[in-house]
């Protein structure tokens, strides 16, 4: 995805969300919201986010280790040569492999999260359910 289409993508994001969430404030004047201003969770948006965020963690750290060996090869090479461009390869190459990490280890956070939200959310939709009185009966075993 290229940085344009990313821009794109989130003004028009946020032109969606801008007209119709609405977060402990009171209705616009004039109204014009379309819904209550509940926040709603739905599981499968959830899954489908996390599971993009995983697949994005595999797919670049196979596609960004292409070069890392062959790399290294290099550096060392030049640095038992005697060039000094070996060392800075090394450099690189360590830089590199440190940011990748950086970045797999964030999309892993992101889908964890996602798994997190969606379990915690299932458990306080079970609680909410259960919670809720059904009949006089109920008041008399609390």
């Amino acid at each position: 995805m290229a940085w344009d289409e990313w821009e794109q993508l989130k003004s028009e994001a946020a032109a969606r969300n801008h007209a119709s969430m609405r977060l402990n404030e009171a209705a616009p004047a004039g109204g014009g919201s379309k819904g209550n201003g509940d926040l709603i969770v739905h599981d499968d948006e959830l899954g489908r986010m996390g599971d993009t965020a995983y697949e994005l963690r595999q797919k670049f750290g196979v596609d960004s280790d292409h070069a890392r060996p062959s790399t290294f090869t290099a550096s060392v090479d030049l640095f038992n040569d005697g060039l000094d461009m070996g060392a800075a390869l090394t450099e690189l190459h360590d830089a590199w492999n440190s940011q990748t990490k950086t970045l797999k280890d964030a999309c892993a956070h992101i889908s964890n999260h996602f798994d997190y939200t969606r379990a915690q959310h299932a458990k306080d939709q079970v609680k909410v359910a259960t919670s809720m009185p059904v009949s006089k009966i109920d008041d008399y075993i609390k």
